[in-house]
């Protein structure tokens, strides 16, 4: 597709075409318009990755992976420096809307403190040092889950066994292999009910696999796999999953049937949904951010939604039963 600027601000040059989407069944037709646009809202990066909606500050939050730093963009302001990352790669929210990262260099998950300081939150298993922590999703019960390749670790030794899938508790504090038969796992998130994860492997396997979550914080075998494998993976409030591809962004349902594909100017990597309504898919695609708006929101720690205070983005949108679409327009 052919984009034309339409506004200069600094960091990011604004663009926007109708968006290319091929829609593979009906369900994916009240996912998104047709009609939908995709703009170019910042550009000139060298890596972007790991968005994720700040709920509680009204911005959307994600990495520059090479330069290692943290960015910012709102509507009126565009991007803005964040702070050093040590080559921090995925971010989510934790129940409190705090903040939670993957840090290639370090080696380790943190926590964002409200006064600006990063808490280590794991950094190791079984005495050793994790790989270079990748993507991470907070469940429902507060336990952190993140995956672990090799993609960050560079020339340091390999001290894991290999490219796990692990679980931290912190109110114990710890630390637990939850998935081994990856090469490498990437993207991975929750169904809205948490009763479900999603990973994906974006090594030799090429493949998202959905996990049922057990009452003991174990996962069951393998409930499906879909073929072909992703970058960054989100669901939304109706458990379809949305996967950053090599072709775009790919929208299955929660049988794993696909839905729709959404075509980007460039790779995605990964996404996130936000906006006040949380209703515009972010996109982070190599050296760009893209959004589309679309027409359902995106799923969340359910203690980390927007206060009910009435004013616009302060009230949460409201639950959704699992795996029940969202009607078309004038549908009742």
């Amino acid at each position: 597709m052919r984009l034309v600027p339409a506004l200069f601000v600094p960091c990011a040059l604004v663009a926007s075409a109708v968006a290319q989407i091929t829609f593979h069944d009906e369900r994916g037709k009240v996912l998104v318009a047709a009609e939908a646009v995709v703009e170019r809202i910042a550009t000139d990066h060298k890596f972007t990755e790991g968005p994720v909606w700040d709920v509680a500050n009204h911005r959307l939050v994600f990495s520059d992976i090479p330069v290692q730093r943290w960015f910012t963009w709102t509507p009126k302001d565009g991007v803005k420096e964040f702070g050093a990352s040590a080559g921090a790669n995925g971010n989510t929210l934790d129940g409190k809307r705090q903040l939670v990262s993957c840090r290639h260099d370090a080696r380790d998950v943190v926590r964002h403190e409200a006064d600006g300081t990063l808490t280590v939150l794991v950094d190791a298993h079984d005495g050793k040092k994790l790989n270079s922590p990748n993507d991470v999703a907070v469940h429902r019960d507060g336990s952190v889950w993140f995956t672990d390749p090799t993609y960050g670790l560079g020339k340091r030794a390999q001290e894991q066994a290999g490219n796990f899938v692990y679980r931290f508790d912190p109110k114990t504090k710890a630390v637990r292999i939850v998935q081994r038969d990856f090469d490498m796992p990437n993207g991975l998130c929750f169904a809205p009910d948490g009763k479900t994860l999603w990973i994906a492997d974006s090594g030799q396997k090429q493949r998202i696999g959905a996990f049922p979550v057990q009452d003991d914080g174990a996962l069951g075998a393998a409930l499906r796999w879909l073929d072909g494998g992703a970058d960054g993976v989100r669901c939304d409030e109706h458990g379809n999953l949305w996967a950053a591809a090599r072709d775009g962004v790919r929208v299955f349902g929660a049988d794993g049937q696909r839905l729709l594909t959404i075509a980007l100017p460039e790779v995605p990597a990964n996404l996130a949904f936000g906006g006040d309504d949380l209703r515009t898919l972010f996109v982070t695609a190599r050296t760009s951010l893209y959004r589309v708006p679309v027409q359902v929101t995106g799923a969340v720690v359910a203690f980390a939604l927007p206060l009910q205070k009435g004013a616009a983005g302060d009230t949460a949108p409201p639950a959704a039963k699992p795996g029940e679409q969202p009607k078309a327009s004038g549908q009742r």
